[in-house]
């Protein structure tokens, strides 16, 4: 994912709202979002170069998504921050629990954040700082830096959000902050280690390019009555859309 914002028991009527996109090469093979055979709890896309997934939820409710860390000069050839996701999910460790235990293994992998709830507590954390988080009431925005980072797209993001939420449940100006192709200003931009060409590119929260851009945008958000909804659009290059996918159920653990 390259650009995630969230909700967190800020809705009185929705305590859980994630607005996501994923950003990455269109040749990069994947499945989009569906439950897995083997594991049928598990409602998420799948990277099938690198195994894995980058967002996914359960049919209890329990969340976790990653986005990595951008810097070019450290990225190495190291198993697949994918597999952090659909461990959790996989699983049935509480999120501290499992954080707990990734941190002697972070190390391992290339920079990534990664999110994970259970419904009842949501937590950040990063190998690039070492931090581990549980999250507070409020608004969250996570691109290819640390939580919060205050780049353009997120900043910006964070206040379309905001705005949103006034609107559910219709989830149309959710769909259109997640369709917001606006370049930044260079002056506003980071500089991460890539060209400026590419910073430009990158700065928008819907990426668009021929090999490279906006592959899914993803809304989920629980409702307090325990009903979940995943809602997702898959695209191809120049921003044509694929299938939409929408699921809704009543969490099993409400």
């Amino acid at each position: 994912m390259c650009l995630i914002l969230l909700a967190w028991q800020v809705h009185p009527e929705y305590p859980f709202i994630v607005a996501a996109n994923r950003d990455e090469f269109f040749v990069r093979p994947t499945k989009e979002a569906d439950f897995w055979p083997e594991a049928p709890q598990v409602l998420a896309g799948r990277d099938l170069q690198g195994g894995g997934t980058w967002m996914g939820v359960t049919r209890n409710a329990h969340f976790a998504a990653l986005t990595n860390y951008r810097n070019p000069t450290q990225n190495q050839p190291l198993p697949s921050r994918g597999a952090l996701v659909s461990d959790f999910l996989t699983g049935n460790e509480p999120p501290e629990n499992y954080l707990m235990r990734l941190a002697a293994s972070g190390i391992h992998y290339n920079g990534y954040n990664l999110l994970l709830g259970d419904g009842q507590s949501l937590w950040w954390a990063s190998n690039v700082s070492g931090e581990q988080k549980k999250l507070t009431p409020g608004i969250y925005g996570i691109s290819n830096a640390l939580l919060d980072t205050l780049w353009p797209k997120v900043g910006a993001g964070k206040t379309a959000l905001m705005q949103a939420l006034n609107d559910l449940p219709s989830d149309q100006a959710l769909f259109e902050l997640l369709q917001n192709d606006n370049i930044h200003p260079a002056e506003n931009l980071p500089k991460t280690g890539v060209t400026p060409a590419w910073e430009s590119l990158l700065s928008a929260a819907f990426v668009k390019s021929p090999a490279y851009g906006t592959r899914s945008s993803t809304m989920l958000y629980q409702r307090c009555d325990g009903w979940v909804t995943f809602d997702e659009q898959t695209w191809f290059p120049h921003a044509e859309r694929g299938n939409r996918v929408r699921h809704r159920w009543l969490a099993e653990n409400h």
